[in-house]
């Protein structure tokens, strides 16, 4: 087996399995719990990854605020919060979303087209914001490149590289194209699923798995591993079959 982390997809999504709306608004429809119960995912995990699209559509990510989780990992010997990466083939991102002023360690997953077109970004905003004795550190503490042939992300290369920087649990927090690459890969272990009491509808509205789909017959088979609910939510956590 190739060394990489090991994957969990951790996902709200609706009765009728859309992850957001057809206009692709913040997902924030998960109760308390299931916030929660991602909190906990992450904080099980070395890393965290989510796609630009998700990012942009939050603007920030989840940290570990309970006493309880941040402890448990300090006396692991890990750092109060895992690594959160975005992977994204063009680095298209806004230098000035909450996200970079969060208390977390953020790394870039990228191919090296999207590598010259971040530095030209954040080269320009410290352009008109510094002065030239002024320094700003950089917003990503790591930029990680691999490019596949066609110019994309290569991330089955990325997550060997991750496993040789320690990196053993890895949070994937989506968007549905993200997570389809990776099951196109097999690059994924696991996936907790929280079904919240909605419908979104919408033939555009996103879901967990995005791009061509699979044909019945290819498609990836689960094991369900255990079923629990907190009052109107469902939570599913199933191991991909080998």
């Amino acid at each position: 087996m190739i060394n990489r982390p090991h994957t969990t997809v951790v996902l709200a999504m609706s009765a009728d399995g859309k992850i957001a709306d057809f206009k692709r608004s913040p997902a924030r429809f998960g109760s308390g719990a299931d916030q929660a119960h991602l909190e906990k995912q992450i904080a099980a995990s070395d890393a965290v990854l989510l796609g630009a699209g998700t990012l942009r559509a939050y603007g920030t990510t989840l940290t570990v605020s309970q006493p309880m989780l941040v402890q448990h990992r300090i006396k692991r010997g890990k750092p109060a919060q895992p690594v959160h990466i975005v992977i994204t083939q063009s680095a298209d991102l806004n230098p000035e979303i909450k996200f970079f002023q969060q208390p977390i360690e953020r790394w870039l997953l990228t191919t090296t087209m999207g590598e010259r077109s971040w530095q030209q970004r954040e080269q320009t905003l410290d352009s008109t914001r510094l002065t030239p004795q002024q320094e700003c550190p950089p917003k990503f503490a790591q930029i990680i490149v691999f490019d596949t042939p066609t110019g994309k992300v290569d991330t089955s290369a990325a997550l060997q590289h991750l496993a040789s920087l320690d990196i053993t649990r890895l949070a994937v927090l989506g968007g549905g194209e993200l997570v389809a690459s990776m099951l196109q890969s097999d690059l994924i272990d696991e996936l907790w699923l929280t079904v919240c009491p909605l419908i979104l509808g919408g033939a555009s509205a996103p879901t967990p798995v995005e791009g061509v789909g699979f044909l019945s017959q290819l498609a990836p088979k689960l094991e369900l591993l255990e079923v629990h609910q907190v009052e109107q939510e469902v939570f599913l956590h199933y191991r991909l079959q080998p």
